[in-house]
C-alpha cells in the first residue's frame, strides 16, 4: 500500500474545467499567475503532482468548477482524437 502512494505522487497534473463553449478547457499561467484557458492539454501549465494541481483548481473561483487531471492520460487522450 504504500509503495503505491509513494509511486502516485511523482505523476504530472493539469488544472482543467467543465466546458464553457468559450475559451480551451486547460490552464495555462502566464509568467505573472494570471490564468489563461487554452485546448491543448500539453501546453497547460503542469503541476509536479495531483494534490498541487487540485490546490490551484480550488484557489480559482467556484463558477468555473475546475478539477485535476493525470496530465500523461489527458494528453494522450487529445493524441488518440486528434
Amino acid at each position: 500500500m504504500l509503495d503505491f502512494a509513494k509511486s502516485s505522487l511523482g505523476h504530472e497534473a493539469i488544472v482543467t474545467r467543465a466546458s464553457t463553449g468559450g475559451d480551451g478547457p486547460y490552464l495555462r499561467l502566464n509568467e505573472a499567475g494570471a490564468p489563461t484557458w487554452i485546448d491543448d492539454p500539453s501546453a497547460a501549465t503542469p503541476f509536479v503532482s495531483m494534490r498541487e494541481a487540485m490546490r490551484a483548481s480550488l484557489r480559482l473561483p467556484g463558477a468555473l468548477r475546475a478539477f485535476a487531471l493525470p496530465r500523461e492520460v489527458e494528453c494522450a487522450l487529445a493524441e488518440e482524437i486528434n
